[in-house]
């Protein structure tokens, strides 16, 4: 499948892991960032901690199923949410469109299907509302539209390639990423750069953020993730 634009953070919300792994694994192929919970318990936790673009959401769940979720979620939030369910009754798909869901897709489905209808949920929701260009993380202001920085509201000085890293982690904050990842996402994939690349860049980032560079943390093993200075 072909790749789309990055920016969008999804929330696969089902008990079943196989299920969300697989879902995951589709949607970050295409350039998608995707969060998981196993329940809409947990679901309704993480979008309180994260910037949550779209929910697909399991109906069969424990603790608290797909509909309840969906009725909580919808007291407080207007993101958008698709069903995907192996419950294909009609009933099912109309209670699921009365609870404020975008689309109902019954599983077994297609790949390409579901990144179809994924794709055209976001073009209806954000075409007049679009995903804020604003980021915040600690003292940190990124604006994305005018690729400018600032630090406690003084401009910061960065290369073209340190704005896509900063920007990147800025704005799936808490999600690690291996050198591999970076490189593909930030320098594209017809980059001649080595995953030393990252770890000079990461160092050069952390100069110039002064105290705030420990908000970009180390994960041994994988890469680098960036957290709110608490």
């Amino acid at each position: 499948m072909r790749r789309i634009e990055l920016g969008y953070q999804l929330l696969v919300i089902d008990d079943e892991p196989q299920m969300r792994d697989l879902i995951r694994v589709i949607l970050e192929d295409v350039g998608y960032s995707v969060l998981e919970a196993s329940d809409g318990l947990q679901a309704l936790s993480v979008i309180k901690q994260h910037t949550i673009d779209l929910c697909i959401v399991d109906v069969m769940m424990p603790y608290m199923d797909g509909f309840t979720f969906a009725e909580e979620m919808k007291r407080t939030s207007s993101t958008p949410l698709i069903f995907l369910s192996a419950r294909g009754e009609e009933w099912d798909k109309v209670q699921g469109l009365k609870l404020g869901g975008d689309d109902y897709i019954v599983k077994p489905f297609l790949p390409g299907e579901l990144v179809a209808r994924i794709e055209a949920v976001l073009r209806r929701t954000y075409r007049h509302n679009p995903v804020p260009l604003v980021l915040q993380a600690g003292p940190l202001t990124i604006n994305e539209d005018s690729y400018t920085a600032q630090l406690n509201g003084k401009p910061l000085s960065l290369t073209l390639k340190e704005f896509g890293l900063l920007l990147l982690l800025v704005k799936h904050k808490g999600r690690a990423y291996s050198r591999e990842q970076l490189l593909e996402l930030v320098w594209g994939d017809d980059h001649q750069s080595s995953e030393r690349t990252i770890d000079t860049h990461i160092k050069t980032l952390r100069l110039k953020l002064g105290d705030a560079g420990k908000m970009i943390e180390t994960v041994w093993g994988i890469g680098y993730k960036l957290e709110d200075c608490e």
